[in-house]
């Protein structure tokens, strides 16, 4: 004699939208969603111990293990420099017809060497720190942030060297060294644009780390680091619209104001025209163009 098992009806599943009803009915949300452009920027700010933080940490960490530690922040620029004024200014000439053409130079060096290492440290800001990203809930954008915060922070540093040099070859403090600091604020704005979009792209293929070296290095030698574009304009040699595109570019603009403020030799006649409305909006379309573009992948980072 069988006996017959009776089970109780299961009751059906709940549907995808009951389960999102109920989520949103007691406050609960996707986990790491992307949340709204100003949420987000409230996010940041609430962060911003953290970033310098972070910054100041690794700038201390960056040079531990050597046996001269920071003074290395002033060494590696000034080497670059002492390599570039053999290279450019004795053998192939460049420093003919350009007063001053050591503070020249080294102001160059040290300026481009911050856009320079913002944009390579924002590269590997998300693909060489996936522990932290997927460890942590926190604004992906404060890595980024806080890199281009520590190759300003290494500069800050750096200028003390810089001023040195131009006390020593005779330029001297005036009032328009304080436009430095709006033309540095700028350049900040525009480094952490680009670099959050190669944050970004390099989250996506991290084999872009290793082309960005040679792309840089090309920038660099088409932004007047070495040279006056101010001289090459004055020559019939190339076309008009090739010169104002080398002193419109945003590196030689950022290097060309910094020399301005610092440098008694270079005239206003030096800088392309409108120069503060073209650093400015620079830095409007990379700083708010990059924030945004980084902030549209928010939650894709890490993941995968």
């Amino acid at each position: 004699m069988s006996q017959v098992l009776h089970t109780p009806p299961q009751a059906p599943a709940p549907a995808d939208d009951d389960l999102a009803a109920l989520a949103a009915r007691h406050g609960l949300s996707v986990s790491g969603a992307r949340p709204s452009l100003p949420e987000y920027v409230r996010q940041l700010w609430a962060r911003r111990h953290f970033i310098t933080a972070f910054a100041t940490a690794k700038l201390t960490a960056q040079y531990s293990q050597a046996k001269l530690g920071q003074v290395w922040q002033v060494m590696t620029p000034l080497l670059n420099a002492a390599v570039y004024y053999f290279i450019f200014g004795v053998l192939l000439g460049t420093k003919h017809g350009v007063p001053d053409y050591i503070p020249f130079l080294v102001t160059g060096v040290f300026i481009w060497t911050f856009t320079q290492s913002s944009i390579m440290a924002g590269t590997r800001a998300i693909s060489g720190n996936l522990g932290l990203v997927r460890a942590l809930h926190f604004p992906r954008a404060a890595l980024p942030l806080s890199f281009c915060l520590q190759q300003l922070q290494q500069l800050l540093f750096s200028m003390g060297a810089l001023v040195v040099i131009l006390l020593c070859f005779g330029v001297p403090v005036r009032v328009s060294w304080l436009l430095a600091v709006p033309a540095l604020f700028l350049q900040f704005t525009f480094n952490a644009g680009v670099s959050m979009v190669m944050a970004r792209m390099g989250a996506k293929t991290p084999d872009i780390a290793q082309l960005m070296p040679f792309v840089l290095r090309t920038w660099m030698y088409v932004s007047g680091v070495m040279w006056s574009i101010d001289k090459l304009a004055q020559k019939d040699s190339l076309p008009h619209v090739v010169t104002v595109a080398l002193a419109a570019n945003p590196a030689a603009v950022y290097i060309d104001l910094m020399r301005f403020a610092l440098i008694d030799s270079f005239h206003a006649s030096q800088l392309p025209a409108h120069v503060w409305a073209l650093a400015a909006g620079w830095a409007l379309v990379a700083g708010v163009g990059g924030f945004i573009y980084f902030w549209k992948a928010e939650e894709t980072y890490g993941r995968g």
